[in-house]
Formats: C-alpha cells, structure tokens, sequence
C-alpha cells in the first residue's frame, strides 16, 4: 500500500504545525520517527479491567498482538474502551452494550487507526466491540480471551452451568454455606471466560464462523500458551489486511451470517446468540430477521455435546479438534466460498480439520441430539416473536399447556416464588413481566427463574418459563425468552393475569394466550406504563431509544454506519 492510502497519514504525515503537533506528543512515549512514515498504524482494542475477570489477563494478550504487528512491519498502539464485566454489573451488563459499541466506534474513528484488532471474552465486550467495529468499517480482527479451565469440585469436572444446580441444592440444604463458598474456587480457577458453552463461547464461536477471527481462535482455554500464539499471528495478519484493504463489510456479507446461525446450531450456542447477531447486522447493513434464526437452524442437528445441552466443556472441544472440526462436518449447509480475515475461504479453513474425540464432535450421519439451534415461536402473546432453545429445553415440555402464574417484575418474583402458599404446581407456566430492555431497564438475565422450593423438594426440574427477559447462555430448561413487544412496551405479555392460560408448541411455532380479543382490549384500556423514575443520563437516553429483541435491542439511531473518514483536525 502507498504511504498515502493510509488512513493514519492524514495525522502523522502532515507538515508544518498540524502535523509537529500529530507527532511530538506520540514520541514522548519512545516512538522513533520512521513510525510515522508509513507504517500501519494498528489499533489494540482493549477490553481488559479487574471488573470483567473474564477479561483480565488481556494485558498479555496484547503485548503478544504487538510483537505480531511489529514483525509485520505495523505501529501497534493500544487504547481502552469500556469494559462490561457480566458478573458484577448492575443492572445488567445488556444496558451497557450499547454505549461500549459507541465508545468504541468513535474511539477507532477519532484516532489515526489504519487497521484495529478487538480483544474480546465477558459476554457484551464482542458484540459491543464488533458493533461499533462495523461502524466505522475498517480492516478488523477479532481476537476472543479463551475459555477458562474446567472447575474440579469433589472429584467432579464444575463450569458456570452448576451455578444453577448449586443454587438449587442450596436452597433446599442439600450443600452448606461451606461447600457452596468452596465450590466458588474450584470453578474458576483460572484466567478466561466461562468454560460451557455459555454466551462468551458462543459470542467466540459467532466471530470465527462469521470470519472476523483466525480459526481454532473460538475454543483454545485462555490458560494455554497457544492463546498467546494466535494472537501475535493476529497481530502479523491485520498488517496483511491493511495492507490488502479487507474491510469488515468485505467478510459481513449475508452469507458470513447465514453460516454463523447454521453454526450457532450446531454447537448449542445461546439464545443471546440471536440478540446480538442481529444488533451486528444492523450495524454493517445486512437484512437479517429474527425469522432467519428459525429457517436457518431447522436442518442443522446438535453436533457439539458441550454444556449446557450436553456434558463437556470447551476446553474439551479445543481438543476434540475445535470449531474448525465442528464445521468441517456441516460443510455442505455452509456457504463454503465465503472470504474471511485469514484470506482464505471457509472451506479452505477447515477441510484439513479432524475429529480427535467422537464424544465431544459428533458426525452429521450420528449427532449428538437430532435438535438444536434456535426456535422462533410467535402468537398473540408474542407477535413480533420470542426464542426458545430446543437442545437445552425438556422434551416433554415443548408442547404444554398451563395456568399462568405471574409476577408483575423481579422483585414480585423475589418476594412471592417460596411462599408456601403461591397458588402454582408443576403444570403451571411461570410468566414474568417487566424485564426486557425498556422495562428492567436493559433486558437482563433473569428468565429462567428458578423454581418454587416447594416444587424442587418434589423433584420438579424444569416448568415452561415465560419473560420478555434473557437468560444466561449457561443456563438450561423450557425457558420463553425475548418476548416482543415487551411488557413495558405495552406488549400482550403485559395483559397476562393469574390464572390465565397458556399454550406452547414448539413444533408448531407458536405461543398462544388463551384469551379473548375483546378481554385484551378491556385489559389494554386499564395498563398502566411502569415509570421507572429515570429522567436523566444514559439510561434515559437508552429507554427513549432501544428497539425491541426481535430488532437487536440496539438503539435506533446508531444502526447503519458513519465510516472512517474524518475531514477536520483538531488543530
């Protein structure tokens, strides 16, 4: 590339004033003068902050991505951008991704960036990045933080899905507040994001099927050293694409999303998968529907026996041979010729790929379970859809019919779900309101409510669950989620009393509340919007204008794409 392609010439190769003023102050910090003379200048994306654990040993990860860019003849400079710790974020880290996104973007547009590698691992931090990413649409490479280690607990393999079982015998004295406060340590025990195939590993999973990362990046654990590895060849590689100008909207087609659906499929990957994917595509400019979830993922079976549809972890997976294995099964659903950031095809990636453990990567001929991706059902209660995730549901549950049992926001449910004399049995279907993205606000992660104690102390494992809500991708059971439109949207699930009911179908696609037209209408005269009594800020900025979940829950006004170009200087 000539020296006057490069975005970053615009700062560093100005004369006189302008330009002294681009370049004195980056040289306090020991840059020699040739860097400025046409070397690509690399951003380093960092997510990394000891409020996001999942996330905290990104420092060496972009020391790694450095020598990468060095040896490729690059300027590697690293900058910050807000960082979304899923665990320790309240309300809900969701509330958040949309503000990263825009930190991000104008972070990248701001600067003089020629090409930007993303470390990415907690939940948001991908799809936020990946976000504002596309708005700017430059060359780009995603790089994830890896899965931690498998937990060992009494002799047993623990990751992030026993939270909920744990949770479940704490509540019924099977574990002591010592063994709980134990178990704590035993799960992570090591630097990295979750270990199943939680929403971190599937927003990992999504970045390498779309082609935005280098392969096997999806699965290696955090704690190997072949982590490090990738990322210097990362670093290596997004000089290469600078310098063959493969922007992002090269490698987003609508073919790169289509594989990343059919893939989410196939290895289980969570129902956040469908939120953000679509929140991606508005950014970059693809038609992509909530329906194409549906269609996509109907033929493709469960090929990934991971938690928490199955028993292994991803560290497993990474042996087992890794996404590319994965992929190099289902190869005939993919669009094989889609390009990605390594500048080869996708079939190019994978066609040497093996299978080195049956149990974990099973064959298209014997799957591991014949049900899998993501089942869009609509109805009165949910026109505009809701998702179900059919390889982590019971079977026995995907079609039902029961009363409604309703709790008007999470505390209600806090306050009410053991009360002993809560009018609910194991037929009931559980509908909570009020938790999607305007009404929590932020849509957190509260829809698979746990169950009633005195239900689990008679062995009740799961009951369909309702809620305009999201789940964590670690969690499992007959869970309705990202109801749309939301209740304090005004939506039907809004109008839902005690006692109605309820009818799910899963094969057929459907949720039904079993309530008359002229009943919802006198209901609708009465609703009354909840007032969050929030007037100010960020958050009143989001409630004003966040979509629904079937649209990405991205605000409207940062769909589409402003681009690189910045035509006035600073000074």
């Amino acid at each position: 590339m000539k020296k006057n392609q490069l975005r970053s010439q615009n700062w560093f190769g100005k004369s006189g004033k302008v330009g002294f003023i681009y370049r004195a102050w980056m040289k306090n910090q020991g840059i020699p003068s040739d860097f400025f003379e046409g070397k690509p200048v690399i951003g380093i994306c960092n997510t990394w902050s000891e409020l996001t654990p999942c996330n905290a040993h990104f420092r060496d990860l972009a020391e790694a991505v450095k020598k990468g860019v060095l040896e490729a003849g690059g300027f590697p400079v690293e900058f910050p951008v807000m960082s979304l710790g899923e665990t320790l974020i309240k309300p809900t880290a969701m509330l958040y991704r949309n503000l990263a996104s825009m930190d991000v973007e104008e972070s990248i547009r701001a600067n003089p960036i020629d090409g930007v590698v993303l470390l990415c691992g907690c939940d948001k931090t991908t799809p936020s990045l990946v976000m504002g990413a596309c708005s700017v649409d430059l060359p780009t490479l995603v790089i994830s933080g890896g899965p931690m280690m498998k937990g060992k607990w009494k002799g047993k393999d623990i990751g992030t899905s026993d939270v909920w079982r744990f949770a479940e015998a704490y509540k019924l004295g099977e574990l002591s507040q010592e063994e709980f406060v134990e178990a704590e340590a035993c799960m992570a025990r090591t630097q990295g994001h979750c270990a199943v195939m939680g929403t971190a590993s599937t927003m990992a999973t999504m970045v390498e099927a779309l082609g935005l990362s280098l392969p096997n990046n999806a699965a290696i654990p955090a704690a190997d050293a072949r982590r490090k590895v990738i990322s210097q060849l990362s670093g290596r590689r997004i000089v290469e694409m600078v310098q063959e100008n493969l922007t992002l909207s090269k490698i987003l087609t609508r073919e790169a999303f289509e594989n990343a659906i059919k893939v989410n499929a196939a290895i289980g990957g969570s129902t956040n998968f469908v939120i953000h994917l679509l929140a991606i595509a508005g950014r970059i400019g693809v038609d992509l529907s909530i329906d194409d979830f549906d269609k996509l993922s109907q033929d493709i079976p469960l090929l990934a026996n991971l938690q928490p549809s199955g028993e292994h972890f991803m560290e497993d997976l990474y042996y087992a041979g890794g996404l590319p294995a994965v992929m190099k099964q289902m190869l005939e659903y993919l669009h094989q010729n889609t390009i990605t950031v390594n500048g080869k095809t996708v079939a190019e990636n994978v066609t040497q790929s093996e299978i080195y453990n049956s149990d974990i990567i099973s064959s298209l001929e014997n799957p591991f379970k014949p049900n899998s991706g993501i089942a869009v059902v609509k109805g009165n209660l949910a026109p505009n859809g809701a998702v179900i995730k059919p390889s982590a549901a019971t079977p026995t549950l995907m079609k039902h019919r029961g009363r409604a049992v309703v709790f008007e926001n999470i505390e209600d449910y806090h306050a009410k779900i053991d009360h002993p004399d809560l009018d609910i049995d194991e037929n009931s279907v559980m509908v909570l309101k009020n938790v999607g993205p305007k009404g929590y606000p932020g849509m957190a992660e509260v829809g698979n409510m746990s169950l009633p104690k005195k239900l689990l102390e008679k062995g009740i494992k799961d009951m369909v669950r309702i809620s305009d809500g999201r789940m964590s991708g670690t969690g499992f059971g007959t869970v309705v989620l990202h109801v749309s439109p939301e209740a304090a949207d005004g939506g039907t699930i809004a109008l839902v009393q005690n006692g109605d009911w309820i009818s799910l179908d899963v094969d057929n696609r459907s949720i039904t509340l079993e309530v008359s037209e002229e009943e919802l209408d006198n209901r609708r005269k009465n609703w009354v919007a909840p007032n969050l009594n929030i007037n100010r800020g960020y958050v009143n900025l989001y409630i004003n204008n966040v979509e629904q979940a079937h649209l990405g829950a991205d605000m409207s006004f940062l769909k589409g794409k402003s681009g690189s170009e910045v035509a006035r200087d600073s000074h």
